[in-house]
């Protein structure tokens, strides 16, 4: 299977040389081993439904799918390198009946700043990741939804793209703090983060602590880790774990150096992926296929050149002595109780270092938790921000449905 994969690989990307066959048999080795579940399942839709036909239904669900359509006032921050990160906001007027653009005026005096959330995303995603939680919260509270560098509409890594530095999780908290000064310069703040967004979260706090002292109010961690990323498994047995870390990142910078080709051969072999994609994200067997598909567009929308720069930085990461900066304020932390990618252990963990954290986690649900069960998330989320007094006691968040019976909102 593994060579077949890599086999096509090469075919589609009109590869020559014998150093860059080398390196794409060595990737279909990765990826062979990586995909082992999925692709059989893969396989036998492939005995059963013509390419023809799964291309048609993949161009049906795009077109049908409401998902990450939403959209909000935009803006641009700019990171300490000079890369721009996209940003917008979902913006709440305080006073109705107020002229557009001009603040609250209390007794002559500026009316306090509201609260903001400011969510991040996880790596090869994008802000619309929280596609349902952003929905249920409109009108409600005043958020903000950025994308990391190199990912959904922020620019390419400076250092990356122009000096070939790798991307660290240190960087990406400085990023954050670039956001928020430009989008929440002012009042207080709660921190959403998944995955590696809460990794950025962590590095804010490592960096900033002032700034988590003095302005946040409340941290939400959903699917992350503070560390030791470098022993989870990925659901594989031993000798397959251990040869995807022997091989994966020399492969990956490889790929990388040669990405055009390899965007081609991506392409060729997308129902391949499209089955690692689901089994990595999601543990429920009845996801809405848009909502599957969704996550696919997000994740192959990331250049493998960006999924190569990136990768180094999670086996280095470890944020735990930052978790204390978090000590005394409201936390959620939440997980998919079969996510493949940062395992519910990482959260119990980080969940045991903040005794006054709420711990939830969600069974039958995978990696993208928020996109699987956006109810509880957006639940819990709700519950966290009405403690802070973000959102007032009694206030309705609901449009959030469900992913395999979604209203998107």
């Amino acid at each position: 299977m593994s060579e077949g994969i890599a086999e096509a690989a090469a075919s589609a990307a009109g590869a020559s040389g014998g150093g860059w066959r080398r390196a794409t048999g060595v990737a279909g080795v990765a990826i062979g081993v990586l995909a082992t579940g999925a692709a059989a399942g893969v396989a036998i839709e492939r005995m059963t439904v013509g390419r023809g036909m799964r291309q048609r239904a993949r161009l049906a669900l795009d077109s049908v799918g409401p998902y990450g359509t939403l959209r909000g006032t935009p803006g641009k921050a700019y990171a300490d390198d000079g890369t721009g990160l996209y940003y917008e906001v979902d913006d709440v007027d305080p006073d109705p009946a107020a002229t557009p653009g001009r603040r609250r005026r209390l007794f002559g005096r500026k009316a306090p700043a509201p609260v903001t959330v400011v969510f991040s995303h996880g790596y090869c995603l994008s802000q619309d990741s929280w596609h349902f939680q952003r929905a249920a919260l409109r009108g409600v509270v005043r958020t903000v939804h950025w994308d990391q560098r190199s990912h959904g509409r922020s620019e390419r890594g400076a250092a990356q793209g122009e000096r070939g530095e790798p991307v660290t999780i240190e960087q990406l908290g400085r990023d954050l703090k670039a956001v928020i000064d430009a989008a929440a310069p002012e009042g207080p703040l709660v921190l959403v983060g998944h995955s590696m967004g809460g990794m950025t979260v962590m590095a804010l706090a490592d960096q900033y602590p002032e700034l988590i002292r003095e302005r946040v109010v409340g941290v939400a961690l959903v699917g992350t880790s503070s560390g030791r990323l470098g022993e989870v498994n990925f659901g594989l047995p031993v000798a397959g774990v251990n040869a995807v870390r022997r091989v994966l990142p020399g492969v990956l910078k490889a790929l990388g150096q040669r990405a055009e080709l390899v965007e081609r051969g991506r392409r060729a072999t997308a129902d391949l992926f499209a089955g690692v994609i689901k089994r990595y994200s999601f543990a429920s067997r009845d996801v809405d296929p848009a909502v599957a598909r969704f996550a696919e567009r997000m994740i192959e929308g990331t250049p493998i050149d960006v999924v190569a720069e990136y990768y180094p930085a999670f086996s280095d990461h470890d944020k735990t002595e930052a978790l204390a900066h978090f000590a005394g304020l409201p936390v959620l932390v939440l997980a998919g109780v079969r996510d493949l990618v940062t395992p519910s252990e990482h959260s119990e963990a980080i969940a045991d270092l903040l005794p006054g954290a709420e711990l939830v986690l969600v069974p039958d649900a995978g990696h993208l938790v928020m996109l699987e069960h956006p109810e509880v998330v957006t639940d819990r989320l709700a519950d966290l921000l009405t403690r802070v007094g973000a959102v007032p006691a009694g206030a309705t968040v609901n449009g959030y449905g469900s992913s395999s019976t979604a209203q998107p909102g």
